[in-house]
């Protein structure tokens, strides 16, 4: 992997109002780790945020550069990253001093590579379940991205952690029968709703006894009471 360099700054003072009032200054708070004791520093988030753009998922390896004392330089990788979760601005960063001879963990992203043939001739969905991975290596050989073929899959295959090409000097920490991708059935097509009207039109027409005026039910009603007059003989 390129190393990319990052310039970082010592600071005195901690706590949470210093760290206000560096974030106001446009300047955000970091923790450099792997000394003796963890050394607090400064960095610029627009230089951070260069450093990560378009390796989202892959842990980044820098050459950090001290300003204006003459630290020299160290090897590190970025351990965490804390954002804002309303205004997604960058609030703090973790360094982690490295050495070139000793192997460390990090997070590398999953690319899924080729057309799954579920995908080209069964028109099912494909489904990244993995999108990193926990892979030992060496610092210089983290790899920028370990590479998933998904070609073969069909509706119902799974590609797992064990089927993977691991590249050289990497080491992948996962479950080997953890899954990486799959290809589902496509999703079945809902039923038309059916419009209120039409419903209507299809119901059984229901069958209303007309009702007779008031004056005819009384009319009715007195023919029924009055008994028929007998003859006289």
């Amino acid at each position: 992997m390129e190393m990319q360099e990052l310039m970082i700054k010592r600071r005195a003072a901690t706590g949470k109002q210093v760290a206000k009032q560096l974030r106001r200054q446009g300047i955000v708070p970091a923790v450099l780790y792997g000394g003796a004791k963890p050394e607090a520093v400064t960095v610029d988030p627009r230089a951070v945020l260069r450093v990560i753009h378009g390796h989202e998922g892959t842990t980044q390896l820098l050459t950090l550069k001290f300003e204006g004392d003459g630290g020299g330089t160290r090897m590190a990788i970025i351990r965490d990253l804390q954002f804002d979760p309303v205004s997604e601005r960058l609030l703090h960063v973790d360094l982690q001093e490295v050495s070139a001879d000793r192997a460390i963990t990090v997070r590398v992203a999953v690319h899924p590579v080729g057309e799954s043939l579920g995908v080209k001739d069964q028109k099912g969905i494909l489904n990244l379940v993995l999108h990193e991975l926990e892979v030992s290596c060496l610092p210089s050989q983290i790899p920028a991205r370990i590479d998933a073929d998904v070609s073969a899959l069909m509706i119902g295959d799974v590609l797992t952690v064990a089927e993977l090409r691991v590249p050289e000097g990497a080491r992948i920490l996962n479950d080997p029968g953890q899954a990486v991708a799959t290809v589902s059935p496509p999703m079945a097509e809902e039923a038309p709703a059916v419009a209120p009207a039409a419903a209507a039109a299809t119901a059984e027409p229901e069958v209303l006894t007309e009702r007779k005026p008031k004056e005819e039910e009384a009319a009715d009603e007195g023919k029924k009471a009055k008994k028929p007059e007998k003859s006289d003989k």
